[in-house]
């Protein structure tokens, strides 16, 4: 039988508006929250630029208010905007309203528990599930919830500046680009406090996406971004996803800087305060941030993918970051969460400080460990298809790990990790080589061979 909620994923909700989510879902989800999660203190609620985000965050908040929830209402914002309110001190968890760099016809919800700890299936996201589907919210609350407005961007924009000192900055020119996501008020906003001259692209909020999903982990999405750095001449480029926590970095000739890399360069730029340190890193590329983790003192945890997973381990070790090739990066002094507007900071902070510019910090981790990149291929049968790989390479390889999908290392100096996506029939590869492109190139090939399947859908 088909899910009648199929918009329940297993670390978030997502679908289609109206087919799969709509106002009565997100009532629904209110109320089941409250009676699932009991808050102690009010639900904060945020919601993205999408033009259904209002009427289902009103909805929402109409449902926590009946089950009894009180909530704070912080308005249109970015998904790390409710973790940063949720972790304050007396709230009761959060939800954010947003589908991120989903298509426009799309929406969700992002759900964390008080202290920002985010809520999978397994620690609450199913149980919520099961009450909607049966229905079992018990009686509307005697007592209803009240809901309060508050605007949190002053505290907020004093969290991400806590992470540099504006007064050692100088100003470089940076292209930034929100894709016509959430970003361009939070930049604007950072801007007046910055020595930063910014030049903007696609920088109005807008839900409809006139210039495509912002979504810069697809090549094709990235051109605007590398054409300002060049015709701007500046030092950095900046583009987010649509509910900005994510951000992809261009150095100042306009390429493309894979987020593998950038996990290095902010691991080690942590530990130079924090000497000693956990630094926490996803399976699917790791030599590279192995190599920086260890040389700046550090300490490299592996954990799977995934920001559930990643907050899990950022808490069991006390990590002072921690990093993934997406482009998610979690800091400790930020609840353990991932921000979308920290990395950047941090790496323009990284350029005032020398004459290095980004293409030069990150050339020789490049060269040492040329990657593939995420490759996806819609295949028929996956697990047939990782069993095939497995089977072909088993003698061969010096290490194997099933942590997160399937990881092998090979004495000739090459290593990949093949993962199923959660939601889709599709493998993820990932391939590295120490010093030697064509030598991953060629594994590349072999094993895209060996897979079959063919390049998803755009």
């Amino acid at each position: 039988m088909a899910d009648p909620l199929p918009c329940f994923k297993a670390n978030d909700i997502r679908g289609k508006v109206p087919a799969e989510l709509d106002e009565e879902i997100a009532w629904r989800v209110g109320r089941a929250c409250a009676a699932e999660l009991r808050p102690a203190g009010p639900v904060v609620v945020g919601h993205d630029i999408r033009p259904s985000s209002p009427a289902l965050a009103k909805a929402l908040m109409r449902g926590l208010c009946e089950g009894g929830a009180d909530v704070l209402d912080i308005g249109r914002c970015g998904t790390e905007m409710v973790y940063f309110a949720a972790a304050r001190p007396g709230a009761g968890g959060g939800i954010m309203v947003t589908a991120s760099h989903n298509p426009k016809e799309y929406n969700g919800m992002k759900l964390v528990r008080a202290g920002a700890i985010p809520i999978s299936g397994p620690t609450g996201l199913d149980a919520i599930a099961r009450r909607l589907r049966n229905r079992r919210f018990g009686r509307p609350a005697a007592r209803p919830g009240q809901v309060r407005r508050e605007n949190l961007l002053a505290p907020y924009l004093d969290k991400l500046l806590s992470f540099v000192a504006p007064s050692h900055l100088r100003p470089l020119r940076i292209v930034v680009n929100p894709g016509n996501g959430g970003a361009g008020p939070v930049v604007d906003a950072l801007a007046r406090r910055l020595p930063f001259r910014l030049h903007r692209v696609h920088f109005r909020p807008d839900g409809t996406f006139p210039h495509g999903v912002p979504n810069p982990m697809l090549p094709e999405n990235r051109t605007a971004t590398a054409r300002a750095v060049r015709r701007h001449h500046a030092d950095l480029g900046v583009a987010w996803d649509g509910d900005f926590d994510r951000c992809f970095l261009f150095d100042e000739h306009g390429d493309f800087i894979e987020g593998y890399y950038i996990v290095g360069l902010l691991a080690a730029q942590m530990l130079r305060s924090h000497p000693g340190a956990a630094v926490i890193h996803d399976p699917r590329l790791t030599w590279n941030t192995l190599e920086r983790v260890r040389a700046a003192g550090g300490v490299a945890v592996e954990c799977r993918t995934g920001h559930t997973f990643m907050k899990e381990g950022m808490r069991a070790h006390d990590a002072v970051y921690g990093g993934e090739l997406s482009s998610h990066h979690y800091f400790r002094d930020f609840a353990y969460c991932d921000s979308g507007m920290i990395p950047w900071l941090l790496v323009a902070a990284l350029l005032c400080e020398g004459a290095k510019p980004l293409s030069e910090l990150v050339a020789e981790c490049r060269r040492r460990f040329p990657a593939s990149g995420e490759i996806n291929r819609t295949v028929a049968d996956p697990g047939a298809a990782m069993a095939r790989v497995r089977r072909h390479y088993r003698r061969l390889a010096e290490r194997t790990s099933t942590l997160d999908g399937l990881s092998m290392e090979f004495a000739e100096g090459w290593r990949f990790n093949l993962r199923t996506s959660q939601t889709e029939p599709l493998l993820r590869l990932n391939v590295e080589a120490r010093d030697d492109a064509p030598l991953m190139r060629q594994r590349t090939a072999e094993l895209l061979e060996l897979i079959g399947g063919e390049p998803p859908r755009k």
